[in-house]
């Protein structure tokens, strides 16, 4: 898919915006973060409290995935663009103990931050690899659900994503996606309008893409 984006330049400038909201949520952004806007988005607060606060503060989602995930216990899922692992952990406290959670993540620092919330929660079900969702090292078929809140939406090559994603996956992709697309000068046209969504999912083998508008938040 040609889109005409400097995607290095795009992949720098996430890197280090991303960075900081792993590392320094409080210090400020274009967006908001936090537990006030994953409870707006239609979080439930004991589904939150299941997991570790750190990971709840750094929350940038756009949008609330889990009633179309329907996850079940023992599924194994993974998050692409899992960052510090809000989602992941949410995953995790909905598909138990016999499930499986992978976060996945191109940005070292968020990772980095996820694997440590771990380690301090005693949490058994979950890992984070730092990798490119566009190149994911899962094996064919080895995911029950595939998850991903708002990332595909600003990746720049989507018909990789949807490759990779309909390769590791046992049925259904959840994504929120701008409806317009974002203007080029935010995300360089890396955004796309449902139908694209849609279309994509189906030609790389996706048997299940849903896809919610969702509004600017005000």
């Amino acid at each position: 898919m040609t889109t005409g984006v400097d995607t290095r330049a795009l992949e720098t400038r996430g890197k280090r915006m991303y960075e900081l909201v792993a590392t320094e949520p409080g210090a400020g952004f274009h967006f908001e973060l936090g537990r006030e806007v994953a409870v707006r988005a239609g979080y439930d607060p004991a589904v939150l409290d299941a997991g570790p606060a750190p990971a709840v503060e750094s929350f940038a989602g756009v949008g609330y995935l889990f009633d179309l995930a329907a996850l079940a216990p023992g599924e194994t899922v993974v998050d692409l663009g899992s960052g510090w692992g809000m989602d992941a952990f949410c995953a995790a406290a909905l598909t138990g103990p016999s499930g499986h959670v992978i976060g996945v993540d191109f940005t070292p620092a968020e990772p980095a931050k996820a694997r440590r919330l771990i380690a301090e929660s005693g949490a058994t079900t979950l890992e984070f690899v730092d990798a490119h969702i566009e190149h994911l090292p899962l094996a064919d078929g080895s995911a029950d659900c595939v998850i991903s809140n708002g990332v595909i939406n600003l990746c720049p090559d989507k018909d990789a994503v949807f490759t990779e994603a309909a390769r590791v996956l046992r049925p259904g992709v959840a994504d929120i996606v701008s409806e317009p697309p974002l203007p080029e000068s935010v995300v360089g046209n890396a955004a796309a309008p449902r139908d694209r969504y849609r279309d994509a999912g189906a030609s790389y083998g996706v048997r299940s893409v849903s896809v919610l508008a969702t509004k600017p938040r005000r």
